[in-house]
């Protein structure tokens, strides 16, 4: 079985100091499973590293040493979505399109989210999207 992994959990697993049980069941669930995200959370993902070392809050040898462990793990990309849906879902749910993104995945294959964004998760509860708990 697979789930979409929002860069929300990827940033709680990129800082130590940071737990959170959905996040933690993440990275369980990749043991036996795979994760499904759309093309742009590359970029997020990246991102996220970049501002954590802006901050302080890592090193450019931890980013790199991290990247290199999130590449090992089974994460299939995307496609392009269906673009009404998304911007449905973003309109409905006053999402950014990056979120909606997320969200029309997890529904359009039938699986779960898996996010820390408030906002997302309740618009995933609304949709009848599961989401990966902890």
């Amino acid at each position: 079985m697979a789930f979409v992994l929002d860069a929300s959990i990827v940033g709680c697993w990129f800082f130590k100091d940071e737990n959170d049980a959905r996040a933690a069941a993440a990275w369980t669930r990749l043991e036996d499973e795979y994760a499904l995200v759309p093309l742009h959370w590359w970029f997020e993902v990246r991102n996220i590293c970049l501002l954590g070392e802006r901050r302080k809050r890592a090193t450019e040898e931890y980013t790199v040493a991290f990247l290199d462990q999130l590449q090992r793990l089974t994460i299939d990309f995307d496609g392009l979505p269906d673009q009404l849906a998304l911007v449905a879902l973003a309109r409905k749910h006053q999402l950014t399109a990056y979120d909606a993104a997320y969200l029309e995945l997890a529904h359009r294959e039938g699986l779960a989210l898996a996010t820390l964004d408030q906002q997302l998760a309740q618009a995933a509860r609304a949709e009848g999207v599961t989401l990966v708990t902890g």
